[in-house]
């Protein structure tokens, strides 16, 4: 369908990883941007008029996503549902599960049976069975290009500029990153097609797949000298696990660092021919420029 004047986009969570970065893809395609803001904006209001609603929110620890997450995409759906918009929500790939075969598509079973995995296929199922017009963009682990508690940013590469990183895993295993301004473009991409869509779309989102030993290669030719991949140190978390609960949920997930996995991007590819990821050694500038003092190599 052909539109000439600009669209709009409730962007809910705009300051947040996946809404910050949503909302600037979309102002640099044309769109009009709409902010949401938190104990000031009604969301129904908010929403009126907009044709696509980024689903920025997120729970903000593990601990929370029981009593949180589950109502919050509820409110989205109600909204979406009076209101005719369309909703991009960011997905991940706890959905799968430990037994999921490798290579992760759209089409492949959803697994998982941990609470954390239960709770994201619950999220999407009630999406699909609203009938309200969904993206989800399936992502793996996130590189943003500032500081942003990831397990990219806060655990894997402080000590980078000091030729090491600390990786969870073995580090001869495939695991999927995603640069978070490509995932912003590709949904920005996704919406403007939106008409031409299924009323749910899972689109898994390639990004980089690397096993540990890749990831400190390409971190030392993004500093210009070597890097070592070293073992990160689950004891202390283990240890602190009792009086932190949020550490529950690191645990049930750490499967991910051992599961060789990948996410197939033949179907983002067939669907936005145009998309061109960030190469991996600008996207991991990007990445390690706030911890390195902006003294990354060129």
């Amino acid at each position: 369908m052909t539109r000439t004047m600009p669209e709009t986009v409730l962007v809910l969570g705009p300051t947040g990883k996946f809404g910050r970065h949503a909302a600037a893809a979309f102002e640099a395609r044309g769109w009009q941007v709409r902010r949401f803001r938190r104990g000031v904006d009604d969301l129904r209001a908010a929403a009126t008029g907009a044709a696509v609603i980024v689903m920025g929110w997120h729970p903000p620890s593990y601990e929370d996503w029981a009593r949180e997450m589950m109502p919050m995409h509820a409110r989205v759906i109600e909204v979406a549902k009076a209101t005719g918009a369309s909703v991009i929500v960011p997905g991940n790939v706890y959905v799968y599960g430990p037994d999921a075969p490798f290579g992760w598509t759209a089409e492949t079973l959803h697994l998982a049976s941990n609470p954390l995995g239960r709770l994201r296929i619950g999220v999407e199922a009630e999406y699909r069975d609203a009938g309200v017009r969904t993206i989800l963009l399936r992502c793996g682990d996130f590189i943003d290009d500032r500081a942003s508690g990831n397990w990219f940013d806060r655990f894997i590469t402080p000590r980078a500029a000091k030729g090491s990183i600390f990786y969870p895993g073995p580090v001869d295993v495939p695991h999927a990153w995603a640069f978070l301004p490509d995932v912003a473009r590709a949904a920005v991409l996704l919406a403007e097609r939106r008409d031409s869509l299924a009323t749910f779309e899972d689109v898994p989102f390639a990004g980089y797949t690397l096993t540990g030993a890749e990831l400190a290669n390409g971190i030392g030719q993004a500093l210009g000298h070597e890097v070592r991949p070293g073992r990160f140190a689950w004891l202390p978390l283990r240890l602190a696990r009792p009086v932190m609960p949020v550490l529950r949920g690191v645990f049930e997930m750490r499967y991910l660092w051992s599961l060789p996995h990948r996410l197939d991007g033949g179907k983002l590819a067939r669907l936005c021919p145009e998309f061109v990821p960030t190469p991996l050694d600008d996207a991991l500038r990007a990445g390690l420029a706030h911890q390195s003092g902006g003294a990354v190599a060129a």
